[in-house]
């Protein structure tokens, strides 16, 4: 949590966190600070993150909704990279995490920079109001997010927007059980994914 906080106020004085912490996760409520929102949420055995972006959308009034979970380390000047595509009407921007090659060409976003409006006037494909179809297992969740927005005309990427993602896959953190469990969810979001897509193609 310390990389997270840290590097987030050091980039910029203009966001604040959310804590979105399933019931029982002692290690990520004890990383909040006192005077840091927290929504305690129950645990689902699908769609967790989904769920708890969605939420915080909707105990929040910020005009801007970052999605992104505590494994993070903001780069100086990300947010200055996103403004321009804001400014030029795109309803979601996409960041470069520094380890996905796709977020740096632009194919796909893990972590996006939303606008309040585009939640309240689009949201999902099919559900108005919420920023993250919550029917995967955690896959392909952010797939949706970037493939929908483009059929709408309002997706950016910013790839010198470097937030930077500290996943197991790249050397950057330990595996726990959630990435351990990474290849069984794949086929499940694949299969539901590629019969959503049908929505926005």
């Amino acid at each position: 949590m310390p990389t997270l906080r840290g590097s987030l106020q050091d980039s910029t004085d203009r966001a604040r966190i959310v804590w979105l912490v399933t019931m029982g996760d002692t290690d990520v409520l004890s990383g909040a600070l006192d005077d840091e929102q927290v929504v305690i949420l129950p645990r689902r055995p699908k769609g967790d993150y989904a769920a708890k972006i969605n939420v915080g959308a909707a105990v929040t009034e910020e005009p801007l909704i970052f999605t992104g979970g505590c494994d993070l380390r903001f780069h100086p000047g990300w947010l200055d990279a996103c403004q321009p595509h804001l400014d030029t009407g795109a309803g979601v921007v996409g960041t470069n995490d520094l380890g996905n090659p796709q977020t740096a060409t632009g194919a796909l976003s893990t972590h996006s920079l939303i606008a309040r409006w585009y939640v309240d006037n689009h949201g999902t494909i099919d559900e108005p109001g919420k920023v993250l179809h919550d029917g995967y297992w955690h896959e392909f969740v952010d797939n949706e997010l970037v493939a929908t927005a483009k059929a709408r005309g309002l997706y950016a990427h910013a790839p010198d927007a470097h937030v930077e993602h500290l996943h197991p896959l790249w050397g950057k953190a330990e595996p726990d059980s959630m990435y351990r469990q990474a290849s069984r969810r794949m086929a499940y979001g694949r299969r539901l994914y590629n019969r959503r897509r049908r929505l926005w193609t």
